[in-house]
């Protein structure tokens, strides 16, 4: 079995994988190292894993908001991002409201005074702002909202980064029928682990810090914040089975680096311990029972909670 997690984001630099190998000893992870070139991401994970079924987590959207996708898509999520591969200009971001559209849904592309995600939906032809997130996006009892798919202004935001993923490479191996498998869209995640075969699903920094029983004191973006949490992570890996390697040991002790990809690598560990996480049964890999989910929305890879009630706000 082969395990991994990419942290991904529009700028290359901050792009970062973590993999995990199973043998009879458990597992062991590796240090997390730089994505590299896109186009051949997933064969080289398949080449790395030896043949072995590879679970792999991202953390980019993969799914539509229902609203949008009640609207103006037909047939489920895997065959609207087949479509994209005619549709270029989908991802082209738009500067001004007056260019938003259902085909160019991504907005905005600088800030302006006075821009609100309520008049982004307005835009879209859609009731609010709540409508542009997905029912994973939203806050739950345990932890803040997510940014909504389409939104693509400030430090939290998702949208470039599912613009790169999505045009770049998942489009690209699903118009080359290459070996993979979306989560939940094709079924639960266990299931989907077949030799030869990636299972790609979305996870959440967030999630995982939970899923983990790990909490941090200050800001994962601070290098003294993520030392600090170098014996937990240590001691959440040795419940689940894990051996670090040396140099993941390594980049523990250092925090991660004092460099702006520190971040980025501790989000890497952490989503490839949530994939083992369900790989062992502990959190469920199966999204809800709701039909939105598995066919439109998707889902955050061993979620549990709901979403909050009327947490999400037209701001």
């Amino acid at each position: 079995m082969f395990a991994a997690h990419a942290d991904w984001s529009l700028d290359a630099r901050k792009r970062f994988v973590t993999v995990a190998r199973h043998d009879t000893r458990g597992w062991m992870v590796a240090a997390p190292v730089p994505v590299g070139p896109v186009e051949n991401f997933l064969d080289r994970l398949c080449l790395a894993a030896k043949g072995a079924p590879v679970a792999l987590g991202v953390d980019f959207s993969l799914g539509l908001p229902r609203a949008y996708a009640a609207r103006y898509a037909s047939g489920d999520f895997v065959t609207f991002l087949r479509a994209l591969a005619n549709r270029p200009s989908f991802f082209q971001v738009c500067t001004t409201l007056n260019d938003v559209s259902p085909d160019r849904p991504f907005y905005p592309a600088r800030g302006l005074k006075g821009m609100t995600r309520a008049a982004h939906a307005a835009a879209l032809g859609l009731p609010d702002a709540r409508a542009l997130s997905r029912a994973c996006d939203a806050a739950t009892a345990i932890r803040r909202a997510g940014a909504p798919l389409f939104w693509t202004l400030g430090a939290n935001q998702v949208g470039k980064a599912a613009i790169a993923a999505w045009r770049d490479m998942l489009v690209p191996a699903l118009m080359a029928n290459a070996s993979i498998d979306l989560w939940p869209f094709a079924g639960p995640f266990r299931a989907l682990l077949a030799p030869g075969r990636v299972a790609v699903a979305e996870t959440y920094p967030a999630e995982a810090l939970r899923h983990l029983g790990l909490r941090i004191s200050g800001s994962k973006r601070r290098q003294a914040d993520r030392l600090a949490m170098a014996a937990d992570i240590h001691a959440a890996m040795a419940t689940l089975g894990i051996r670090p390697h040396r140099a993941l040991s390594g980049m523990l002790a250092d925090g991660f680096g004092a460099d702006a990809g520190g971040e980025d690598r501790f989000d890497s560990l952490l989503g490839v311990l949530c994939v083992i996480n369900v790989l062992a049964g502990n959190r469920p890999d199966t999204a809800p029972n709701d039909p939105w989910l598995t066919r439109w929305e998707g889902w955050v890879l061993g979620q549990t909670e709901w979403p909050k009630e009327n947490e999400a706000k037209d701001n």
